[in-house]
C-alpha cells in the first residue's frame, strides 16, 4: 500500500484543525449536519446527473482500492518475461503452457496463453492494445467522475450559504440569532471547497495517477509477450523492456543482477 493519499488528506485536515485550534475556535462549531446533507448530497447529485449510473457505481467503488492500492511492480514483470523468454527460446513456446496458469498478472497471463495457442502475432498485439485502450477508457470515466464531483463542491456549497443568508434576513428583527445564522450559512461554503480540495481532487488526482502507471505496464507487457513470442534473446528483451520503467527501477533492477 502506498500511503501517500490518505496520509496527504489526513495531514491536511489535522492542520486546519490545529490553525482552528490555535485561533481560539470550538471545532464542534465547524459540525453542521445540515450543510452536509446540502453539499455530498447535492454534489453527487449533480454528478450523477452528468453521466450514466454504471459508471458512478464503478468509480465509487474504486475509491477504496484507490486510497489503498500501489503502483503495479513492473520491474517484477520484466524478471517474468525474461525468464519466459529464456525458457521458450531453449524448451520451444508450448513449453509455457503450463507455466501461464501460474501467472497472477491476468494481462500477461493472457498474453502468454494467446501466444501459446498460436495466435497471429498482428492479432495478439490488435488484442491486447485494445485491452488497453479499453482500460484507459474505463479510468478515465472514473477520474471524470471525481473531476465533476470536485466542480460541484464549492457551487453547493454556495447555494448552501444562499439558503442561509436568506434565513438571516428573515430574522433581522432578532439581532441576537444573526451571528449563528451567519456561521451556518458560510460553513456550506467550507464545506464545498473541502469536498472539492480534500477529497474528490485528490482521490481523482492518485486514480488517474494509478491507471496510468497500469497502463504502461501493460504496454510493457505487450512488447514483452510479442517478443517472447517471435523468439527474442531474452538478454534483448530485457534491455528493450527495461526501457519502460524509470531510472530508479533500472538501477534497482542492476543492483539485483
Amino acid at each position: 500500500m502506498d500511503p501517500a493519499t490518505v496520509v496527504g488528506i489526513a495531514l491536511a485536515l489535522v492542520s486546519i484543525l490545529i490553525g482552528l485550534l490555535m485561533d481560539g475556535g470550538n471545532p464542534a462549531s465547524m459540525i453542521l449536519p445540515s450543510a452536509v446533507v446540502i453539499v455530498v448530497g447535492g454534489s453527487v447529485g449533480a454528478t450523477l446527473a452528468t453521466g450514466l449510473l454504471p459508471d458512478a457505481v464503478s468509480a465509487l467503488k474504486s475509491v477504496v482500492p484507490t486510497l489503498t492500492g500501489s503502483a503495479v511492480d513492473s520491474a517484477a514483470a520484466v524478471e517474468t518475461v525474461v525468464q519466459f523468454a529464456d525458457q521458450a527460446r531453449r524448451e520451444g513456446l508450448l513449453s509455457l503452457e503450463e507455466a501461464a496458469r501460474d501467472i497472477e498478472d491476468p494481462f500477461l497471463r493472457k498474453g502468454i496463453q494467446l501466444a501459446v495457442d498460436g495466435t497471429d502475432p498482428d492479432e495478439l498485439r490488435d488484442i491486447l492494445e485494445l485491452e488497453i485502450a479499453s482500460k484507459r477508457a474505463a479510468d478515465r470515466s472514473k477520474v471524470e467522475f471525481f473531476t465533476q464531483l470536485a466542480t460541484f463542491g464549492p457551487t453547493m456549497g454556495v447555494i448552501g450559504t444562499i439558503m442561509g443568508l436568506i434565513g438571516v434576513l428573515e430574522n433581522l428583527s432578532t439581532p441576537e440569532t444573526l451571528g449563528p445564522l451567519i456561521a451556518s450559512a458560510f460553513l456550506t461554503t467550507l464545506y464545498g471547497v473541502v469536498i472539492a480540495n480534500l477529497v474528490a481532487t485528490p482521490i481523482g488526482k492518485r486514480l488517474a495517477r494509478l491507471g496510468d502507471l497500469e497502463a504502461k505496464h501493460m504496454e510493457l507487457v505487450l512488447e514483452g509477450v510479442l517478443s517472447v513470442q517471435a523468439g527474442s534473446n531474452p538478454r534483448m528483451v530485457e534491455q528493450k523492456l527495461q526501457s519502460f520503467l524509470p531510472p530508479s527501477a533500472r538501477a534497482d533492477l542492476d543492483e539485483a543482477a
